[in-house]
Order: C-alpha cells, then sequence, then structure tokens
C-alpha cells in the first residue's frame, strides 16, 4: 500500500513544524500549511489523501475549514486537532464529515494510527 498524501494544517508554527517533522521522519508524505485558507488552495492544486486539521485557527476555523475542503474533494479524509476545551467542535467535525479527531498535544504514534487508519478507509 502506497503512503498516503499528508496535508497538515495548523496556525502555531512550533506545533506544525514539530509533528510534519516526525511525520517525515516516518517516511509519511506530509506538506505543513498555517491556515484554513492554504488548505483550502492546496487541496485545490494537490490530490491530498488525509488533512490533519487544527479545530481553533484564527481566520476560517476548522470546522469552516472542513466545510470547504469537504465541497472540493468530499473524499478527503479528515482528523480534526483540538484542544481539550475544544471536543465538542471535534465532535461537530465528525458530524460534518470529519473522519476522526485526536487531541493537543498529540501523541506522534497515535496521529500515526489514526494517519493509517484513515488511509485504509480510503483503499478499501
Amino acid at each position: 500500500m502506497s503512503k498516503p498524501k499528508i496535508l497538515l494544517v495548523d496556525d502555531e508554527t512550533r506545533f506544525r513544524t514539530t509533528v510534519s517533522k516526525r511525520l517525515a521522519e516516518r517516511g509519511q508524505d506530509v506538506t505543513a500549511v498555517g491556515s484554513g485558507l492554504e488548505a483550502i488552495e492546496s487541496v485545490k492544486q494537490t490530490p491530498f489523501d488525509i488533512v490533519v486539521l487544527d479545530v481553533k485557527m484564527p481566520g476560517l476555523n476548522g470546522l469552516e475549514t472542513l466545510t470547504e475542503l469537504k465541497k472540493i474533494r468530499p473524499e478527503l479524509a479528515v482528523i480534526m486537532l483540538t484542544g481539550h476545551a475544544s471536543v465538542d467542535s471535534s465532535i461537530e467535525g465528525m458530524k460534518l464529515g470529519a473522519f476522526d479527531y485526536i487531541l493537543k498535544p498529540c501523541d506522534i504514534e497515535e496521529l500515526l494510527g489514526k494517519i493509517e487508519a484513515a488511509h485504509r478507509s480510503l483503499t478499501q
């Protein structure tokens, strides 16, 4: 099974850099952007399989971004990243078509597991 193309979307530069580096070190094909608008433009231009999307961002928040991404590519698997205070938002994201959610700060192995599960769901 080929590796999925992953888009990581988070407005926190340090978090985005660290997670994308750790995913790349584990052989993942990952691109990172810092906003919902950048995510939408990226998905229009590149056939990503999985988006790891922060819920709380300035400008377009994660739920608004999710809604727009699903309009562009309904089959896209989206994993919502959330702090403890916004679990309700992630549940709302699931209702809007997200594949799953994970709490921040996230364990890289747990995130990889969710990415693998999302990829399996796309290839079945």
